[in-house]
């Protein structure tokens, strides 16, 4: 079996966490049986400087004939965010064509990164929380104004926009333990109104085996620092989902930690680390490329349907970070941080060590 997998490096430090994911993804497939060819296009900053656009057709044709898309980060000072054309546009439109609504982002901190978390430890332990985000309505996808001192964001959404992302938050929180919360401003917000209206209606109706809480977006924001035990399943609308997993980096160590899946109806998908560009660390070899790694771990599992050679891509991290190769955000005072490569060295040795363990390919994730 052989499957097409589009690389989109982007910008910053895009392209050196990216090129080391697509190396451990392929590695990972070819130790159960599946070849992975990659192709490399533009998207963002790098694409407007070729090309004039921050998605060239190119690139969109390339990313609806893959299985996967896997991508860096886009973004940096040089595109301005008053610019006429930005990097950004290239990522949300890229979302927009590929029909990718729901946006995964799980939460877990492995014991070597602890010390990295402002969080005391006890609060750290047993963490092990998925956001939901809704990824193509709300106010970033809403008509925009400005008018000399005035300027309009329209956030909208319809109950069809709510419906399928509750459900999608649903299915996972009935595959881990039961619970979703729901997160609005429905004491301010008439779009919070009926999204607690639709997710209301969808777990009564379809999930009553699923335990659903609302929660206001500024709670919860509190609660994510203060008992991020507490959450099993989070699923919110794209503003208050974009800020409250940024929080939740906190929870992971660092935010070069988190990996993320953007899905839609089919198995195709959009895999990236929740970090920017960090154009500061761009071209030092410093970056963190552990997020990236494990969001190669989610494309295996969600589009390629390799949950074996997902888990041992997880396991293959889990062993660099016990060996203690932890790059500068998470080294922590008195350690040597390793380099990027270093970090993806340290995982490709460890799955070169590893055999397919057969018994556990089918073990979902959330019971690991």
């Amino acid at each position: 079996m052989r499957h097409l997998i589009a690389v989109l490096g982007g910008d910053g430090i895009g392209p050196e966490v990216t090129e080391l994911a697509a190396r451990t993804l392929v590695e990972a497939a070819a130790l159960h049986g599946v070849k992975i060819e990659l192709q490399e296009a533009l998207i963002g900053g790098c694409a407007i400087d070729q090309t004039g656009s921050p998605l060239p057709e190119e690139t969109l044709a390339l990313c609806r004939s893959a299985s996967a898309v896997l991508l860096g980060a886009v973004g940096g000072p040089q595109w301005p965010p008053e610019a006429r054309v930005r990097p950004e546009q290239g990522l949300l439109a890229l979302r927009r064509e590929l029909g990718l609504f729901a946006n995964l982002r799980p939460v877990t901190i492995h014991p070597m990164v602890v010390p990295s978390s402002p969080l005391r430890p006890e609060l750290l332990r047993g963490v092990d929380l998925l956001v939901v985000r809704e990824l193509t309505g709300g106010i970033y996808f809403g008509a925009k104004k400005r008018e000399g001192d005035r300027a309009e964001d329209v956030c909208s959404y319809t109950a069809a926009e709510i419906e399928r992302v509750v459900r999608a938050a649903a299915g996972y929180a009935r595959a881990r333990r039961r619970k979703l919360t729901s997160v609005d401003k429905a004491n301010v917000l008439e779009t919070s109104r009926l999204w607690r209206e639709v997710a209301t209606r969808v777990i009564e109706t379809d999930f009553p085996d699923v335990r659903l809480e609302h929660q206001l977006v500024d709670s919860c924001a509190m609660q994510l620092v203060r008992a991020p035990r507490s959450f099993d399943v989070i699923v919110t609308e794209n503003l208050f989902g974009d800020v409250l997993t940024d929080e939740a980096a906190v929870i992971g160590g660092s935010i070069g930690m988190l990996p993320s899946a953007s899905l839609g109806d089919g198995p195709r998908g959009l895999y990236e680390p929740i970090h920017g560009s960090a154009p500061g660390l761009a071209g030092r070899g410093v970056a963190n490329p552990y997020g990236a790694i494990l969001s190669a771990a989610m494309l295996l599992r969600h589009s390629l349907g390799l949950p074996g050679a997902a888990w041992a891509l997880e396991a293959a991290v889990s062993a660099a970070l016990e060996e203690g190769v932890l790059t500068e955000d998470v080294a922590g005072p008195g350690r040597h941080p390793a380099a990027t490569r270093e970090a993806g060295s340290a995982v490709l040795r460890a799955l070169r060590r590893a055999l397919p363990d057969r018994s556990r390919h089918e073990m979902p994730m959330e019971e690991r």
